[in-house]
Order: structure tokens, then sequence, then C-alpha cells
């Protein structure tokens, strides 16, 4: 996709979030006229767009989301493990960006329910993809301040990257390829050749709908809410996200620069936007410091909530028709397979 296209198409693409940047980047960079609106006021207005992005640990997990994913995500997730690096080492803005692996973590007493998804995995996995047992020291030598679970699992090939700064790297190397975009332009429609704003219909030779829950009701597409909680923690060493295998729910620890720790939870059936419940941010911070006993005297920067766009059987979907492209429904796996999602959306264009 950057090699210039012989063919420049006029395109328009609804919704400036993880999907919506990526495919601008790539279309501007094949040479086409790419513009892109979106209801937020700026590139980095994170509170005006809602994009499902920004509210993200961007866990890099293709086995791990086997637990609800099917064999299409897991190749998606191994193809944008690839694709990643490739694309942070092009962008003008620096992203954090690790593939030293995750894990996954079990408390005594928790056995039943963790060996249940620990096997479902292995199950699903292919054989050079299984999760790796782990003893008490081996989990120490690779991270010397998680003390408090009893199991624990690595799972080799996995990573994250820093969801906020990719989001603003994303966006100027849209900038610098030729992307036009416009902020505060909300798109009521996405139609074959064309994008319907407040202004009137915008004619395109190829209209590309990236809205997540904006897409109502041209998709059946619903939030599914999401929690995170930022933590600042001087002096806390952690170098791989970990996943909480709890009976109850998932929690989620991943380091980021600067000395910070995002926890989150998974999934909450829910479209309330409000802020995080006292009941989630008790139960999330004391999963966390039951991981990672030194986290006691971290400090709470903030919390977020948001609604990750979900298609009825919770997988990707992309729809084609002449002069239109339909890409929703990533549920919790945007950060995971957005970029093999985009490559594979756009490998029939003139690019």
């Amino acid at each position: 996709m950057t090699t210039p296209s012989p063919t420049r198409l006029r395109v328009g693409i609804a919704g400036a979030g993880l999907l919506g940047r990526l495919l601008a980047l790539q279309l501007a960079r094949a040479g086409h006229d790419v513009a892109v609106h979106d209801p937020a006021a700026g590139p980095e207005d994170r509170a005006g767009a809602r994009a499902a992005g920004w509210t993200a640990a961007g866990m890099l997990s293709p086995v791990a989301e086997l637990e609800s994913a099917d064999a299409d995500v897991f190749a998606l997730g191994l193809r944008s493990l690839q694709l990643w690096p490739q694309i942070v080492a092009t962008l003008p803005l620096p992203v954090q960006l690790s593939r030293e692996g995750s894990l996954l973590l079990a408390h005594r007493g928790d056995e039943g329910a963790a060996r249940r998804v620990v096997d479902l995995l292995a199950a699903k996995a292919p054989a050079d993809h299984q999760p790796e047992k782990l003893g008490l020291p081996a989990l120490r030598a690779l991270e010397p301040a998680v003390n408090g679970p009893a199991h624990a699992w690595l799972l080799p090939v996995e990573g994250h990257i820093h969801t906020v700064q990719a989001m603003a790297a994303l966006a100027a190397g849209g900038s610098a390829a030729g992307v036009r975009w416009h902020w505060g332009s909300a798109v009521d429609a996405v139609e074959p050749g064309a994008l319907a704003t407040a202004a009137g219909r915008l004619p395109f030779d190829l209209a590309i709908d990236a809205r997540g829950t904006g897409a109502r009701p041209q998709l059946p597409v619903r939030g599914v809410r999401g929690e995170i909680v930022w933590l600042h923690a001087p002096g806390v060493p952690l170098t791989r996200p970990m996943r909480l295998l709890h009976p109850r729910h998932r929690v989620y620890v991943v380091p980021r620069a600067g000395d910070l720790v995002v926890v989150g939870a998974s999934e909450i059936e829910s479209e309330d936007r409000s802020p995080v419940s006292l009941r989630s941010t008790v139960e999330l911070l004391a999963a966390a410091h039951s991981l990672v006993p030194e986290l006691a005297e971290a400090r709470i920067v903030h919390t977020e909530t948001n609604l990750r766009p979900a298609l009825p059987d919770n997988l990707p979907r992309t729809e084609r028709a002449p002069g239109l492209l339909r890409i929703n429904g990533l549920f919790r796996h945007g950060w995971l397979i957005a970029p093999a999602l985009v490559e594979r959306a756009l490998e029939d264009l003139p690019c």
C-alpha cells in the first residue's frame, strides 16, 4: 500500500477511530485522495469522538482471545502482530510497541476456572502457539513485581501497543500523507459513492463506513461497555500484559511508558457511558493489587469508559458493494486485528 496506485480514487471515510485512521493512512500513501469526516473536535479529542480505540489497553493477544474468538480472529491477530512493527516504524511520532509475550495468572483456589480457560486455548491454538506453564521461580524471573498468583502461563507471541500514542501517530502520519481531516463533521449515513452529512451529500468514488457504534441503524451494531483505570506507579517494574483468570471476571494489567499501568475489564454488556462505578473500581484495583502488591502506593491518574462496537455474533464484518466498503464489529479485538482487517479489505482495490 505504499506504492502509488495508477488509479487515483476519491475516497470518503466516515469515522476517525482506529479503523478510520489506518484506512486513511494506507489509502493516502497509495496515492488516493482521502477525506475523513468525524464528529470529534480534533485528532486528539478523546471525549468528543468517543472512538473505542482511545479507551483500550492495546493488548495484542491472539491466543488469549481464542477464549471467545474464532480461527479467523486468531489469524487476523497473528497477521497484525507482523504488521504493527512495520506500521509503527513509518509513523512520525513515537509509539510504544512490545512483543515480549503476555501472562495468564490465577490465584490458589481458582485452579478449576483457570484450567478450563487454558485447556480451551490449548485445544483451539495450533501446536506452535500453546500456553506455556510457568513455575513460580520462572514467573518471578520474568516479572519480579508479580507476587501473589499461584499459577501462571506464558503466551510467548503476544504483546501490547500504547493506544493513545498510536492514535495520535496515525493521525499525524495520515496528515503527512495528504489525508484531509474534517473534524466536527458527523456522518449521518454512508451510501454507495457518498457520505451524507449535515452539509449535504458528499460524492466519492469510494465511501467507507468505519463509524463503529455510530453506524446504527445501517448496521445492527451494539455497544459493549469497557472500563479502564490509569495508574501512575513509579518504580514498579512491569514488562508484559497480564490477565487474571477468575471464576467471575477477567481483569487485565498492562504496563505503559512513563511508569503508567492500565487496569481494565474485558467486557460489560451495557451501553451506559457514565463514569466507572464504585464496585468496578474496587474490583479492578483489588484484582490488580492481588497480582502486583507494589501497586498499593500507585496513584489513580484517571478512569475511562467507552463502548466497543459489536455485531450480534461478536465477530468482525466487512461488506463490499460498488462504491461502498463497511467494516464493523471489532468488539474487544480492535487493536489486535485492525491492521490485518484493513489489509484484507483493501486488497482488491487498485492500490
